[in-house]
């Protein structure tokens, strides 16, 4: 991975040089002390990942973040500041920022984080090859003698993510387990379809089909914010927070377990059951 920093302090720069190099998460391929210089940079760069000071002199980390979404639009910004304002938060993300870390900087969370989003950048661009290669190939695929030792080998995998997840007791982790493997027999995703739509295919009643995989899911978030607050570099935490979930808000719901939020963390289900899909097929 490519990384960019834009920073009008040069120790910050430095610092997030050498974590990123020492903690081999990638290569630093520029770094800029105002947001117009950087600009160019990007452009002619186009870096993966990109962590930018949110109060700079001349152009401030959101103005630049939006100017970014135009000239490099696979690049994944990460907001760095001492700001804490809610509004001021609200609106870098509305901008495009990915995430948003705290000054001072915290060598572990800045790590943590910026290993969550190589994971999700990764898994992203990975889904992005294996639905070209399904566009290209869907058309003549046809039916292998094999398929039903393939379906078994994926509801396998199926059940060992719930199962990490701490929900395979759940009463919606039979519908999840139906539904995900019903898109992969078929060669369908939820992109085609509405929930709604395809939960009828199963039940007379598909609204309390999704009441039961939203609670599922929903106990999975729960579970890994646990996790994440025992143990930060956790395996199961760091392969699902920001594969399967959103991980701003799985920090939401850490951030609810220990009192400094009157707000849970919530999932999209149907991004749930997407990501879900794709990482089974892919794992």
């Amino acid at each position: 991975m490519n990384f960019y920093f834009v920073d009008d302090d040069k120790n910050v720069r430095n610092i997030l040089k050498i974590l990123v190099t020492d903690r081999q998460l990638g290569k630093c391929c520029g770094s800029s002390g105002n947001g117009y210089d950087a600009l160019e940079d990007v452009e002619a760069l186009h870096p993966d990942i990109i962590l930018v000071d949110l109060l700079m002199p001349d152009m401030d980390g959101i103005s630049f973040v939006e100017k970014v979404r135009d000239i490099s639009p696979d690049s994944v910004c990460i907001m760095i500041s001492q700001v804490a304002s809610k509004d001021l938060i609200a609106k870098a993300y509305e901008a495009g920022v990915e995430f948003f870390i705290q000054k001072p900087i915290n060598a572990i969370e800045v790590e943590a984080v910026i290993r969550n989003v190589i994971k999700s950048l990764s898994m992203h661009r990975k889904i992005g090859k294996v639905q070209t290669l399904f566009e290209a190939e869907f058309s003549t695929r046809g039916k292998t003698s094999d398929s039903s030792s393939q379906s078994e080998s994926f509801q396998g995998r199926l059940t060992g993510v719930l199962q990490k997840l701490g929900i395979i007791g759940e009463l919606g982790s039979k519908d999840i387990i139906s539904l995900i493997t019903f898109l992969h027999d078929q060669d369908e995703t939820l992109e085609q379809q509405t929930l709604g739509n395809l939960l009828s295919r199963f039940s007379e009643n598909p609204k309390s089909v999704e009441q039961r995989i939203r609670r599922a899911a929903s106990t999975g978030l729960v579970n890994l914010a646990h996790l994440g607050l025992e143990d930060y570099s956790n395996d199961v935490f760091n392969e699902f927070s920001n594969t399967l979930y959103n991980f701003e808000q799985v920090r939401r719901e850490m951030d609810y377990i220990r009192g400094k939020s009157d707000r849970h963390g919530n999932v999209k289900i149907r991004n749930f059951l997407n990501a879900l899909l794709c990482y089974c097929e892919n794992v």
